[in-house]
């Protein structure tokens, strides 16, 4: 009888991704270029946070922001004219990730010789993007009161594979059964070294800490 040969697609897929994501970001780290991914569900307010950070970082450092969608330029629109950084949109035509290739295309096409840190709005969603490595540096996740304290239970890969976890959206928490100490206790179980920070962009609440958090990260690819 003929052998037959199982391929494992998705493992070999990943395997390749990650090891080109692996060059991607050791050649980032010799550049001294901070890359830093952001991940959540639509609507948590990744745009919103995003824009505060890079309005109290740009002083300090040169910044670009990628912006990734399915379609349309909307985010990429909001960032340039709220921080007046360089910016670039980029559209995956259904993809609901960015993979390391679409990364490492869309720092070429922001241009990342110059800038310092470069921060990338991946698209909305809790489960793709976190099997994808970008390359980045570092993963921020962020999840938001309207979600619900439960999400880290139901999607575990999406926080364990976050290097810190902000979340958002805090002044609605008295119109929902959010937990604050329940979505930490829940985020600890899959992920108990990662940095929790609760915040609202809106009210300015936890974004000192969460600075001084990005602050010390960039810090450390600087030395």
């Amino acid at each position: 009888m003929e052998d037959i040969k199982t391929v494992e697609i998705k493992e070999d897929i990943l395997s390749r991704n990650n090891a080109g994501a692996q060059e991607l970001r050791e050649s980032l780290i010799r550049r001294k270029i901070f890359y830093l991914n952001v991940m959540s569900s639509p609507g948590s307010g990744k745009t919103t946070l995003i824009t505060e950070l890079v309005n109290r970082l740009k002083s300090t450092y040169r910044i670009g922001v990628i912006e990734a969608d399915l379609d349309g330029a909307v985010d990429a629109r909001t960032i340039a004219r709220e921080t007046g950084v360089k910016t670039v949109q980029i559209n995956t035509a259904g993809a609901c990730h960015i993979t390391y290739q679409m990364s490492a295309e869309s720092l070429e096409a922001l241009g990342a010789d110059g800038l310092d840190v470069i921060i990338l709005e991946n698209i909305g969603n809790l489960v793709c993007p976190a099997e994808f490595d970008t390359g980045s540096a570092k993963n921020l996740v962020l999840l938001s009161v309207p979600e619900g304290d439960d999400k880290p239970l139901k999607y575990p890969l999406m926080f364990e594979v976050a290097s810190a976890v902000a979340i958002t959206k805090t002044d609605v928490s008295g119109i929902f059964d959010f937990s604050a100490e329940r979505a930490v206790k829940n985020i600890k179980k899959r992920n108990p070294s990662a940095p929790v920070f609760v915040t609202c962009a809106k009210t300015g609440e936890g974004l000192d800490a969460l600075e001084a958090y990005i602050k010390s990260e960039i810090e450390k690819i600087k030395l």
